[in-house]
């Protein structure tokens, strides 16, 4: 056990290169002239953030959480996937990598399910199994688009199973978690049906409104956004985080036959990327990453910029897209790296001050 905890830092710290790299390869993509290491490498820029840094992240909470040395199979493999990306090597290894990886993810749930029969269980391990699916597509080679549609839907049901799983501590309305199964049912079902000829992301949309419209009405934040502090900060995020889901829903809808490349794409998609899971990322990380690495991160205040510039920065970005405005989408996009740069920096400065002595 003392090896894999020693594994904890050193992958932190390249799930967090990861994390920068991919933001480089983003803003290559979005046509802004930066030196590159090969040219391929813009194209790296999905499998660097949703492997490289994401699957590391979320799978180093689970391994940390349970304790047992396979679990770390998860991110080790997520950032040997990354790594592959990195130093060029033949797409089939990093593909290969992230299956393993996910495989393993999908493998702690099945395990939790069999000791704990919860129901949020079940919605997390549905996502695991869409993040398999999503890198068992990218290693035989189907359209990115597609790909990347179900590693939305990963994120998007890991997220809410957590907040299911919260909503234990309130009394929920009979039949509001048939609500939104049926909810997750309908994503899933867009999402088997996304191709060239079938625009399925017009069910997914559907879906994800659905989901983003349960977790507004009945989310434990509305009683938590009262109190002050951190309780207040997370609730903040969390609440704005899911108007971007609900907006990503429409955008799903009312462009499914754009579903493939373009400013409207790029809008569809970073919604939830950016508007949706990063905002979950800031509301949780002062209370994740010390549970990860044993360092404080007592809230600050300044903890406010990185979100408010993440929402104002997005917004930019997607008006540019939907009205054909690229210097708008290109300076949403760098402003979207600022504000996770700034999110990096003021949690390394909360570790700071939780390290020094009262």
């Amino acid at each position: 056990m003392l090896f894999t905890k020693n594994l904890r830092f050193p992958l932190i710290g390249l799930g967090g290169f990861s994390l920068l790299a991919a933001i480089w390869a983003g803003l290559v993509r979005m046509d802004w002239n930066l030196p590159i290491p090969n040219l391929s490498f813009a194209e790296t820029h999905g499998p660097l953030m949703i492997v490289g840094f994401l699957g590391t992240v979320i799978g180093l909470e689970r391994a940390v959480a349970l304790k047992n040395n396979w679990t770390y199979g998860t991110p080790i493999f997520a950032i040997l996937s990354a790594l592959a990306q990195l130093f060029s090597l033949p797409d089939g290894w990093s593909q290969t990598f992230a299956v393993i990886s996910s495989a393993i993810l999908f493998a702690i749930f099945c395990s939790l399910w069999w000791h704990h029969r919860e129901s949020y269980l079940v919605i997390i391990g549905l996502g695991a199994a869409l993040w398999f699916v999503g890198n068992a597509l990218w290693l035989v080679d189907y359209p990115y688009f597609i790909v990347a549609a179900w590693w939305a839907g990963f994120l998007v049901l890991t997220i809410t199973g957590e907040r299911l799983e919260l909503s234990r501590f309130r009394s929920l309305p009979r039949g509001s978690r048939l609500l939104v199964f049926f909810a997750i049912a309908v994503l899933v079902l867009g999402l088997s049906r996304i191709s060239v000829s079938e625009p399925g992301s017009r069910v997914a949309g559907a879906g994800l409104t659905g989901i983003a419209l349960w977790l507004l009405r009945w989310d434990i934040a509305w009683r938590t956004i009262s109190i002050a502090g951190l309780p207040r900060f997370i609730a903040v995020c969390l609440l704005s985080g899911y108007v971007w889901l609900f907006a990503a829903g429409v955008l799903w809808f009312i462009y499914a036959g754009d579903f493939i490349a373009g400013p409207h794409y790029d809008a569809m998609l970073h919604s939830i990327f950016l508007g949706f899971v990063f905002v979950m990322i800031f509301a949780h990380a002062p209370v994740i990453l010390p549970s990860i690495t044993d360092v404080l991160l007592p809230f600050q205040k300044a903890f406010y910029a990185h979100v408010i510039l993440l929402h104002i920065s997005l917004l930019l970005r997607v008006i540019g897209d939907l009205a054909g405005l690229p210097l708008a989408r290109m300076w949403g996009g760098a402003l979207n790296g600022l504000a996770i740069v700034l999110f990096l920096a003021n949690n390394a400065r909360a570790a700071i001050i939780g390290h020094k002595p009262a």
